[in-house]
């Protein structure tokens, strides 16, 4: 018999892309997320393209994901697609120790986060003549 389907959490003209456990501080992840946040798609892969930040190429693929699910899965149009939404959250954190001087330790923490990013389609407003 099964579950019965879940209902969609986002609109019809929505469509999101998420990547887990990735290797970077929220902090960090959250500097690259909010530079596309609000840019229409095109501009935001350029900026991420041209990034010096080492993450800016895993958000960049996530950007791809949501873009391609927009795409194939909901019908949308690439070409009026903006970033809607793109959110960090955190994840798991490695604890590792590091041998110190006289015989002490001090702790590592190697944290990771959640990045999920929501495109929308603008929807164009009919200009009354």
């Amino acid at each position: 018999m099964g579950k019965a389907k879940a209902e969609r959490r986002l609109k019809d003209n929505e469509a999101k892309a998420v990547a887990r456990t990735i290797r970077v501080s929220p902090q960090k992840l959250n500097l690259v997320a909010a530079m596309i946040r609000g840019k229409k798609v095109d501009r935001a892969l350029a900026d991420l393209t041209f990034s010096r930040k080492r993450i800016s190429e895993t958000v960049k693929k996530t950007l791809e994901s949501a873009i391609a699910n927009a795409e194939n899965n909901h019908d949308l149009d690439v070409d009026s697609l903006f970033v809607a939404e793109a959110y960090v959250g955190k994840s798991i954190t490695m604890k590792r120790f590091h041998a110190r001087g006289r015989g002490r330790a001090s702790r590592v923490e190697k944290p990771f986060s959640h990045l999920t990013i929501v495109v929308r389609e603008v929807e164009e407003l009919e200009e009354a003549a």
